[in-house]
């Protein structure tokens, strides 16, 4: 194992927590930098299965919350409904996830110019929809209809295109339908469970022959740095969105898209 590979493994890990739950698409940038690195992962499973990490973040954060649900779910209904709400809103991602499972890894992974096409399209969309003068009808997560729950669900799906972000896609599908800024962030926090822990598990199934023990040091050194970063933004985001929106996600979309495309032309 070279220390180099360790190192990039580290950044990455770090970029991957940094960017996870913030609407700017962690798969697209930890894409573009494996790819300036020269990063090369078996079966492109590092940029997957290190999203582990995050997901061990959010049950850390939430876990006296997500306790709570466990207790009162026998009894309590609407602890039912948003339960059921999220796996609906799951459901239609992982079922296209798995139907084109092996084109997303192949082709979409392989074109950085339509990750940074992606991004910067996102950075747009996101500056339009945090400028628009919408009126919140849900302001609870435990509150949303079962019906908006899989709407935000489909626009899951459009996160499947690297760059587009998962946390970007449902938050504006979210606010596009009603409802404010902390809790269409909160939902894509819960929506991320299911989400990626399926995806960490479809992917480690698709490359079970083709991983070995040598690549394990370097899933597990990105796995932690991006449990140990997601953790940090998982705590204070909510509250950065509450005060101040997402505008700030959109430019450092718009610059990375850009910054990519130039590198791009430049060096290939």
């Amino acid at each position: 194992m070279e220390h180099q590979t360790i190192v990039e493994a580290l950044l990455l890990g770090l970029l991957e927590g940094l960017t996870e739950f913030i609407p700017v698409s962690s798969t697209g940038h930890i894409l573009l930098a494996g790819h300036f690195l020269g990063f090369k992962s078996t079966g492109k499973a590092f940029e997957i299965l290190i999203q582990l990490g995050a997901i061990l973040a959010i049950l850390t954060v939430y876990f006296g919350r997500l306790w709570k649900m466990l207790i009162d779910f026998p009894s309590d209904p609407r602890t039912r409904r948003f339960v059921l709400g999220i796996l609906i809103a799951f459901l239609p991602a992982a079922f296209f996830g798995v139907l084109g499972h092996d084109f997303i890894k192949t082709v979409l992974f392989e074109t950085p110019k339509l990750i940074c096409i992606m991004l910067i399209l996102g950075g747009f969309i996101l500056l339009w929809v945090d400028r628009l003068d919408l009126s919140p009808r849900y302001h609870d997560v435990m509150d949303y209809p079962l019906s908006l729950c899989l709407k935000i669900g489909l626009f899951q799906c459009l996160a499947l295109i690297p760059g587009t972000s998962r946390s970007g896609a449902t938050i504006v599908g979210s606010l596009l339908m009603g409802t404010d800024k902390r809790s269409a962030a909160e939902f894509s926090f819960f929506l991320a469970m299911p989400t990626m822990a399926g995806a960490f598990a479809y992917d480690l199934f698709k490359n079970r022959d083709v991983l070995s023990a040598a690549d394990l040091p370097i899933i597990g050194v990105g796995f932690v740095a991006a449990f140990f970063m997601a953790v940090i933004v998982v705590r204070y985001l909510l509250d950065y969105v509450s005060r101040h929106g997402f505008a700030l996600f959109a430019w450092w979309r718009l610059l990375v898209g850009f910054v990519g495309l130039a590198a791009l032309f430049i060096w290939g």
